[in-house]
């Protein structure tokens, strides 16, 4: 155990990429958007940064699932196999989310709430990845996709009532005295509908990396040890693989809320109460 201790610091101390080992220890170095290809015309950045990386890779896996699903021939099989199996789970998991919330008008919003789903679902996963980055880790990516779908949600809502969409703001079977206190009330809460929703997706996954983070450095600190509570070092890692666990669930789980909530609040502006 002290020779490996000493060939890690040496390993450290001699090699040009030490600062690479900082992720290792500060638990918010692995949430920087770092520039992997820096590309400058006149005074314009077009530098690749991780974060454009790994949106173009989960990009262009969608684009491919959409080829996929649209090719003329049928490469689906009456006996399926796990790739298939995936496939349909997912299907059925977002057509019965909008079917519970939207009902039969949601269908025509499968594309869309399929395309999100899976989105946030495989940058979630993506970001589970040992020297991966998170997407969804960085409030401009969830504030992105919270007010795009907050602003598409509206337009769709004014296309259909016109000024009837005012009646959101109005409790029905409301008097107008007590309606002059309700309307400030509802206009706020409706207002504060994508920045929960983008905070929430936010909170979730930086909190959880940064956890992991801290027990990956603590279990670190304790493998460095010459003496015997070195040997200790596998109880942070027991751990850690406990919260790697719960992570995936996480990852999954507030993919799942995010379109559960975007359903609800679609389903809100096409059947106004």
């Amino acid at each position: 155990m002290a020779r490996l201790s000493l060939l890690v610091r040496s390993f450290i101390g001699s090699n040009p990429f030490t600062p690479n080992f900082a992720m290792l220890i500060t638990p918010l170095e692995q949430f920087q958007i770092i520039s992997l290809f820096s590309i400058k015309l006149f005074c314009l950045d077009f530098s690749i940064t991780n974060l454009f990386f790994i949106n173009l890779i989960v990009i262009g896996f969608l684009i491919f699932l959409v080829v996929l699903f649209c090719a003329d021939d049928n490469t689906f099989f009456f006996l399926p196999n796990n790739w298939q199996v995936l496939l349909e789970t997912i299907y059925e998991t977002v057509s019965q989310l909008l079917f519970d919330n939207i009902n039969i008008n949601g269908e025509k919003y499968f594309p869309f709430i399929s395309i999100l789903f899976l989105y946030i679902l495989l940058v979630n996963l993506i970001g589970l990845v040992p020297y991966s980055f998170t997407v969804t880790s960085h409030l401009i990516i969830t504030f992105t996709l919270s007010f795009s779908i907050f602003i598409g949600i509206n337009i769709i809502c004014i296309n259909i009532y016109k000024s009837e969409m005012l009646s959101l703001f109005i409790p029905s079977n409301t008097s107008f005295g007590l309606a002059l206190l309700l309307v400030p009330i509802e206009f706020v809460s409706y207002i504060f509908k994508p920045i929960s929703l983008g905070v929430r997706l936010f909170a979730n996954l930086m909190a959880g990396h940064t956890l992991l983070k801290v027990i990956v450095g603590f279990a670190w600190s304790m493998l460095l040890l010459e003496n015997f509570l070195s040997f200790f070092h596998l109880v942070p890692l027991l751990i850690l693989v406990i919260l790697m666990g719960l992570e995936l669930g996480v990852a999954i789980i507030q993919a799942y809320v995010f379109t559960i909530l975007t359903c609800i609040y679609l389903n809100d502006s096409i059947n106004l109460h």
